[in-house]
């Protein structure tokens, strides 16, 4: 499948769920954001494809939202811990592929675990994984695991790589990975088109195999 036509649902529109529905809507997925406070709604209808207003904890709600249909579903709410995981445990009845669910703490993280979600992530926690790959690599300045096997990372242009088109740099061949983007200056080309020539001080924008970003991060 490719990783483009990947369709996203994001429960929860704090500064975390928001901060994800706008990433991967701007990286060019198709996003559902859902929320119960119409304030969050109006916020983001400009921001994702689609948001409405909605009780996750409603089994109906989430079967006429098609929710089973969506490949990832990110559980982002914050504060009430109690629809959170009553949110993660429908998904998982419902038969959703793959669910991503806030915790905010271990004990939150470990029940999570027990009823059903493939991944639980602590938004602390994992700012501290970017920071640290940002200082392990220092030509990384972004990265965002969207899944086991999928990342978001931007990278400032390796030396081996100036000079060179998308196409004859060939990243998607040799490390299963996409520039989405180049940031050049205060210019963002989006989509960059195929012989764009890539320059000294651009920021690439990559989505793809996390394995292969891993292995860009160590070109020099």
């Amino acid at each position: 499948m490719n990783n483009k036509n990947k369709q996203f649902a994001i429960i929860g529109l704090g500064r975390f769920g928001s901060s994800i529905a706008t990433t991967l809507f701007n990286l060019g997925y198709e996003v559902l954001a859902i929320d119960m406070d119409e304030e969050q709604v109006q916020k983001s209808s400009e921001l994702v494809t689609h948001v409405i207003q909605a009780d996750t904890t409603d089994e109906n709600t989430l079967k006429a939202l098609g929710i089973r249909n969506f490949d990832v579903v990110v559980v982002a709410i914050g504060e009430d811990i109690q629809a959170n995981v009553l949110t993660t445990l429908l998904l998982k009845d419902l038969g959703v592929k793959y669910i991503v669910a806030k915790a905010r703490n271990e004990l939150h993280g470990k029940m999570l675990a027990k009823i059903g979600a493939d991944r639980v992530v602590y938004p602390e926690r994992d700012m501290g994984l970017r920071v640290a790959h940002s200082l392990v690599a220092t030509n990384v300045l972004e990265y965002i695991e969207l899944s086991p096997d999928l990342s978001v990372a931007e990278i400032t242009t390796p030396k081996i790589l100036i000079g060179k088109s998308l196409v004859e740099a060939n990243l998607r061949a040799k490390y299963e990975i996409n520039v989405v983007a180049i940031k050049r200056e205060e210019v963002l080309i989006i989509p960059p088109p195929p012989d764009e020539k890539i320059q000294a001080g651009d920021i690439l924008i990559f989505v793809g195999k996390t394995k292969g970003i891993q292995n860009m991060e160590e070109l020099e």
